[in-house]
């Protein structure tokens, strides 16, 4: 067996094969603190909430933290910011390791083969995701598995492209950064991040509106849709305008990426689009429309949205582990064959 892991900063999401389906496991990136009491421990161990206690506060985990937050009006917190762990929350690394633990489980096997996401660095940010790759590296190793990491972009070229001799441009719209890779028969061209996404476009809401960020994220979630009917003045409207601004923005620099590449002009490639943010209704619309204003130096065959834009990266990490397990059960059929020849 092998798993597939998408270590995003919204949620956190495994890929397992079962049979001829595919098994994805979710839980939400954030936790909110609560204080301790024996009454409220014990109601949330009845209701399967995942929790733990430390001293005396509780803290509520994965999906149920933004309910909690909601009701109680705070504001989740967050392990990872910007698409990697977060230096200003001093609970990321307790917290990150607890909803992996939640999402993966134990490995079947020793040393069981598991590709985990990776962004690139920024092009936009002095940001470094490198301790952040060897610290989810490392989480992982310790719990049993033979752990690598695998670039967001070309997960996505893995997971949707495998038609079209995984040839194209993959975007990953995450909440913490968006991700971007170019690749040619499943060899990366171009690949980088911009340090905007879905969180940058709640935040923008959020400071537009005055409504705080975890309701404008419950309202983006809701059945939003980027119709441009909605009422300017409101949430609806506000998120609306921010989502075009990320898309011309990420379409931007793009096209400066594969000016400064010096990108075959006679390239003719698909694009997938996917990603937790890409989600709403009428954003493949949207991004073709933007698309079509670019001056992008090469052609572009087709535009997809992915099927289910969440669970895209999962998907080719775990693509990525099972040739990886299949090349080494080869490898060794072969050394028994020599070994039995000899």
């Amino acid at each position: 067996m092998a798993k597939g892991l998408d270590v995003g900063t919204m949620n956190l999401i495994s890929a397992q094969q079962d049979g001829s389906d595919t098994v994805f496991v979710q839980q939400r990136n954030s936790f909110v603190e609560i204080e301790y009491s024996d009454m409220a421990e014990r109601m949330l161990s009845r209701s399967d909430v995942l929790h733990i206690r430390k001293d005396d506060d509780v803290y509520v985990l994965g999906d149920d933290a933004l309910n909690f937050a909601n009701i109680f009006n705070q504001e989740t917190r967050r392990p990872m910011s910007q698409g990697i762990l977060s230096s200003d929350e001093q609970s990321a690394i307790p917290m990150m390791k607890l909803i992996i633990e939640q999402v993966v489980g134990s490995p079947d096997h020793p040393n069981e083969k598991l590709y985990f996401s990776s962004p690139a660095d920024p092009i936009d940010s002095d940001l470094s995701t490198l301790y952040h790759q060897k610290t989810i590296q490392s989480f992982l190793n310790d719990m049993g598995y033979d752990a690598e990491p695998i670039n967001e972009g070309m997960a996505v070229i893995y997971s949707d492209l495998a038609d079209r001799d995984f040839t194209g441009l993959g975007i990953s719209f995450g909440a913490g950064m968006t991700n971007v890779c170019l690749s040619y028969y499943a060899v990366p061209v171009m690949k980088f991040s911009v340090a905007r996404g879905g969180d940058w476009i709640d935040e923008q809401a959020s400071q537009a509106t005055g409504k705080p960020v975890d309701k404008i994220t419950s309202i983006k979630e809701d059945d939003f849709e980027l119709d441009f009917e909605t009422d300017v003045g409101g949430v609806e409207g506000a998120l609306s305008i921010y989502y075009e601004n990320l898309l011309d923005y990420v379409i931007g620099k793009i096209q400066e990426e594969v000016d400064e590449e010096d990108i075959e002009e006679g390239l003719d490639v698909p694009v997938v689009v996917t990603g937790g943010t890409s989600s709403p209704k009428g954003f493949k619309k949207l991004f073709e429309q933007h698309l079509e204003d670019a001056s992008i130096p090469f052609s572009i065959s087709d535009v997809q949205h992915a099927d289910e834009p969440m669970y895209s990266v999962a998907r080719g990490a775990l693509v990525a582990a099972r040739s990886e397990e299949e090349e080494r059960g080869h490898s060794g059929d072969e050394e028994e064959e020599v070994e039995a020849d000899d």
